[in-house]
């Protein structure tokens, strides 16, 4: 049984070359959103090109949702706590809410 390829998908503030060759040593292909505002990216146009590359982005922007409206809707922009219990209990109310929020859109999909 042959291994799975590993792929890690970051937006363009990962992309640095430290960053990607770290990942090239470790053997996981970096899917990171390339950074070309005046500069060389350190992602190549090989990785870029794979189907893979193009999926990986589409998921992280889907996973950076959820995190964007726990900010602007949820109010975790600034946190109303102190301490780690509190912010983590926070936080995961705003993330059930944000499940509530989906679960309609979620189950229109399924067929009983």
């Amino acid at each position: 049984m042959t291994p799975q390829p590993v792929t890690l998908g970051a937006d363009k503030g990962y992309d640095s070359a430290d960053f990607v060759m770290q990942l090239q040593d470790k053997a996981i292909t970096p899917h990171v959103a390339q950074n070309t505002n005046g500069r060389r990216s350190a992602v190549d146009d090989r990785i870029t090109r794979h189907p893979g590359y193009v999926i990986s982005q589409r998921i992280r922007k889907r996973v950076e949702e959820a995190f964007g409206w726990a900010k602007t809707v949820a109010g975790l922009r600034k946190m109303r706590h102190r301490g780690l219990l509190k912010v983590d209990w926070q936080f995961t109310l705003a993330m059930a809410a944000y499940n509530l929020v989906r679960l309609p859109k979620l189950l229109a999909g399924v067929v009983p």
